[in-house]
């Protein structure tokens, strides 16, 4: 698959190169939010090219943590960045998971321009496969979908170079290690997971459906149930169930995303962490 950011005329391929100078040095690109910039979000991000000499400094609200969750099979930094409320409701937003479905980074950039609600405890990671974004391949460098790799409901999923390839056990993968660790430590009320293409969410039951159902309300995404597949060893799955009374929902985006619809889900994403805080109460 290949996407197309609209605005930009951003390719993944072209995405990753510059990734791979972002994630050696921990750094993003800032998401203008001034009235100035409301109609094009990310209009600051430069085209890449042999022109361009410096990577830009993203532009944020107050910083309360930059944590290393762990490292990917190639050495490169799992990173979080912790914005709101220190010891509030724990919100977890993953942009990225299969490395060549980048556009969730388009939406972790704005996070990290907004100050979340108060009473928020809002951790961003950009991307769980940092190898995987930077090659722009679906799997890690061992070529493991991490999304079939965590222990809940594992199962083996062909082999090496077979697209949904699964790992040799359950959590074999250090991506995946890092995540769960993070989780049990954090305890996520609720955690958002990007994917790409289906343009679509999955709808729920419960609270956790009237989280989704609003989330797709605002984004004007479709709740469509998926059906068919083989939906082993998924991590939104394993993180809701690793959490006492823990939320965790997957938002498929389309083939493509605007500046504007990035700031439309990272709204949404705020919206919703409002509502588990509330719930909480």
């Amino acid at each position: 698959m290949r996407t197309v950011d609209i605005a930009l005329g951003i390719t993944r391929s072209r995405r990753a190169r510059l990734l791979v100078a972002l994630i050696a040095t921990g750094t993003f690109l800032a998401t203008p939010s001034s009235a100035a910039d409301s109609a094009t979000v990310v209009a600051a991000r430069p085209e890449i090219g042999a022109a361009d000499r410096q990577v830009p400094v993203v532009v944020e609200p107050t910083l309360l943590e930059r944590r290393v969750l762990g490292r990917s099979v190639e050495g490169r930094d799992i990173e979080a960045f912790r914005y709101g409320t220190k010891g509030g409701t724990p919100i977890m937003v993953i942009g990225v998971i299969h490395g060549d479905e980048d556009a969730g980074l388009l939406i972790t950039d704005v996070l990290r321009t907004m100050t979340p609600p108060t009473g928020i405890d809002l951790w961003v990671i950009p991307t769980v496969n940092p190898d995987g974004t930077v090659a722009d391949t679906r799997g890690n460098a061992n070529r493991v979908d991490l999304n079939r790799n965590f222990p809940r409901g594992w199962a083996p999923q062909g082999e090496p170079g077979y697209w949904q390839y699964a790992g040799p056990s359950a959590g074999s993968e250090p991506e995946t290690k890092a995540v769960m660790k993070f989780v049990r430590e954090v305890k996520p009320a609720l955690g958002i997971w990007y994917h790409q293409d289906l343009n679509m969410i999955s709808p729920g039951s419960g609270f956790e459906g009237r989280i989704r159902a609003r989330y797709a309300k605002l984004t004007e995404l479709p709740l469509v149930r998926i059906t068919g597949g083989r939906y082993t060893g998924v991590a939104a799955t394993w993180q809701r169930n690793a959490v006492p009374q823990g939320l965790g929902f997957v938002v498929e985006l389309g083939p493509t995303l605007t500046s504007s619809q990035a700031r439309m889900h990272a709204e949404a994403v705020m919206v919703v962490a409002r509502m588990v805080h509330g719930s909480r109460a």
